[in-house]
């Protein structure tokens, strides 16, 4: 468990009430993740959704060829105040890339599954965390896209 006063510093967390802050704040915890940890690896279950509180993560894209080789592709960088592991909202459910921190970092963990359950009894909570999420999900989409422009620029 961890404050409520803890979310209600970060936008991302703005449109709760006090009543879902408390109860997202039960079912959350501070990890401490040493630099090089992997977070959350792509195709495994998505129970968490974390948000970083202090320090860095990348996003990496995993590429297998015939050989069974497997490649990290670069995807972005996670910065401070934002959340990742957003497919612990979404089904199926599982992780759709590779997290690992670059930096000693400070990561609040959310129960996936709990926060679904919470989300089954509360509609504005549910609405709420999606519309957050999406949000999230269109920012990085578009910086994706921005990137793909770049590269395609370049060649």
């Amino acid at each position: 468990m961890i404050s409520p006063e803890l979310l209600r510093r970060y936008p991302f967390f703005g449109f709760m009430e006090d009543n879902e802050l408390k109860a997202v704040a039960m079912i959350a915890e501070e990890r401490n993740i040493e630099k090089g940890a992997v977070i959350l690896k792509a195709d495994d279950p998505a129970n968490v959704l974390y948000f970083l509180e202090e320090g860095s993560a990348s996003n990496y894209f995993i590429v297998e060829d015939q050989h069974n080789n497997h490649k990290e592709l670069f995807i972005d960088s996670i910065n401070p105040g934002e959340i990742f592991g957003f497919s612990a909202l979404l089904e199926p459910y599982k992780y759709t890339a590779t997290v690992r921190a670059e930096k000693d970092s400070l990561v609040i963990k959310i129960d996936g599954s709990a926060l679904r359950a919470l989300c089954q009894f509360d509609p504005h909570l549910s609405c709420g965390l999606l519309e957050a999420t999406a949000k999230v999900i269109m920012q990085r989409l578009h910086d994706t896209r921005v990137l793909l422009a770049a590269a395609t620029v370049k060649a």
